[in-house]
């Protein structure tokens, strides 16, 4: 089985992740952080899966998505997305990918989402999960509310229902180990 995977997803952080666990499960991992460059990988690795953000700066998720197959129409694809709704779902499976699953997933929840389809032949081990803490949970959602708000702290303190020096301090920190 071909273990090559793209992960597309603007938030840096949450892609380097993604992409280390990968890695530590024997993928080869190819990563971008938005169309173009992903476009530029696909043509160039070929790679048989990818993990695909829906919301992006520029074009698409969903562009993506039928830009991609049109490339390597086996390839294949699980979409993820902060901002799900049915109308996209059915979209991105409608344009041909296997399954969609709302932020945050782990790997473990993407690698469920491949194992779908009996053809990858994907040996899922449940038992390896560990969760992350809450603390790194908290950070990741802070900074991703914080990315949403194109770094206004004011707007995204507001969001978060916390006070602006609140924020402040817990962006001040470093982001837990775990």
């Amino acid at each position: 089985m071909d273990k090559t995977i793209l992960l597309v997803d603007d938030e840096e952080l949450f892609r380097e992740r993604l992409a280390k666990a990968f890695s530590q499960r024997g993928f080869t991992v190819f990563t971008a952080g938005d169309f173009d460059e992903a476009m530029r990988v696909i043509g160039k690795q070929r790679p048989a899966m990818g993990v695909i953000d829906l919301k992006m700066p520029g074009r698409s998720g969903l562009e993506l998505i039928a830009e991609a197959r049109k490339i390597k129409p086996d390839m294949q694809l699980v979409v993820l997305t902060g901002y799900g709704s049915i109308a996209t779902a059915t979209e991105a499976v409608r344009l041909g990918a296997l399954y969609y699953l709302p932020k945050p997933a782990d790997v473990d929840d993407i690698l469920g989402a491949f194992a779908r389809n009996p053809e990858l032949a994907l040996d899922v081990d449940q038992d390896e999960f560990t969760a992350p803490s809450l603390a790194r949970a908290e950070w990741e959602h802070i900074n991703r509310v914080l990315t949403d708000c194109g770094g206004n702290i004011s707007l995204a303190a507001k969001k978060l229902d916390l006070h602006r020096r609140t924020l402040q301090r817990k962006l001040q920190k470093y982001p837990p180990n775990k």
